[in-house]
């Protein structure tokens, strides 16, 4: 039997954009909101949405839902340097939904992602993003730890490895 979804209460609803719709909810054990909407996330406590992508990790051992967001740390040719941020770790009182929708949604916005050892040490992951509302894809790069990100070399190689993934052959 099909049944409705449970309503979300106007007091807990965050400000949604226009298009943006509510797809999944679940309290938290401290009384925050857990949202999820077509467009990205919304935890408690926080002003902005987080992008499905901008969260580079989600996982779910119930009860404990653990998101890694991503931050932008700067910008090269084509593409963004991301870095994850502390983790957030919720308890959701009665999840339904949320845990499905979260690994259904970042999921599916990673088109592409390889990980790269860089010629002068460290390495690099290359992803794709699909981003609400942007047609195409979105290229991300985030560093492996001890990386020098400000190696020219490492610069000139992370564009490259860029240009090859987001390079799509003529018919």
């Amino acid at each position: 039997m099909w049944g409705r979804a449970k309503k979300l209460p106007a007091e807990r609803r965050p400000a949604l954009e226009r298009d943006e719709r509510v797809v999944a909810w679940a309290a938290t054990a401290d009384d925050g909101t857990v949202v999820t909407t077509n467009l990205g996330l919304w935890l408690p406590g926080q002003e902005a949405r987080l992008g499905w992508h901008e969260i580079h990790k989600a996982a779910w051992d119930n009860p404990r839902l653990t998101i890694t967001p991503g931050a932008y740390v700067e910008h090269g040719d084509g593409y963004s340097v991301m870095a994850d941020q502390p983790p957030v770790t919720l308890s959701l009182t009665d999840p339904g939904d949320v845990p499905s929708q979260i690994n259904t949604r970042v999921t599916r916005s990673v088109a592409s992602t390889t990980h790269h050892a860089l010629a002068s040490g460290g390495g690099v992951r290359v992803v794709g993003r699909r981003v609400p509302g942007v047609d195409g894809v979105t290229w991300h790069v985030r560093y492996d730890d001890g990386t020098d990100t400000h190696d020219p070399l490492v610069v000139l190689q992370t564009a490259q490895l860029v240009a090859e993934a987001a390079y799509v052959p003529a018919d």
